[in-house]
């Protein structure tokens, strides 16, 4: 029986403390983080993002990809979204789409056209579709940095929401990985 919406995944990484960016939205502690991965690691991004059919990313999330100069999303559909306010175009030759679509009109949507896996990025775009009960699958790498304040990747809920471990990985470069599913229960 065909699901009635995409699988919806997460993929991302945090500090010890939980956070995805600095107040400022900085990630200077991720790449200090990045800098001690050996040459050819990715931790099971680019496998994981071969399973993926669209990106939704929010607005501030796009914003500093674009900061970055190079587009590291070349074939991938990215749909950024913004409540309102203009989305600069990505860097040609490449495309992005901008919705103001509420998460399940978004998925609802891209079932439609046969999307099967979606991805977030961005915090406020991610703890929007966990309060909607729409994220099936976590994955979190923890750089090991304290940073005391941030961007956090959770936010308020409006119940419990279980998950389930269903892997996790130490690397030598000490980062772990944990890979969690939503639970029925």
């Amino acid at each position: 029986m065909p699901t009635s919406k995409p699988r919806v995944s997460v993929f991302i990484a945090t500090s010890l403390d939980g956070f995805i960016a600095r107040p400022n939205g900085e990630l200077d502690w991720l790449e200090r983080g990045n800098a001690v991965v050996p040459p050819g690691e990715d931790c099971g991004y680019q496998a994981f993002m071969a399973s993926v059919d669209v990106l939704v990313i929010g607005r501030l999330t796009y914003e500093k990809v674009l900061s970055f100069g190079d587009w590291p999303y070349a074939s991938q559909r990215v749909i950024v979204l913004s409540s309102g306010k203009q989305v600069r175009p990505a860097p040609a030759p490449y495309v992005v789409e901008s919705s103001n679509e509420a998460p399940r009109q978004l998925l609802a949507r891209l079932h439609s056209e046969g999307c099967r896996h979606v991805h977030l990025d961005g915090g406020l775009t991610i703890q929007g579709f966990l309060r909607e009960g729409l994220v099936d699958e976590l994955t979190i790498t923890t750089i090991p940095v304290l940073l005391g304040s941030g961007r956090p990747l959770f936010g308020p809920v409006n119940q419990d929401m279980p998950f389930r471990l269903t892997a996790s990985q130490s690397f030598a470069f000490g980062f772990v990985q944990n890979t969690y599913l939503r639970s029925n229960s």
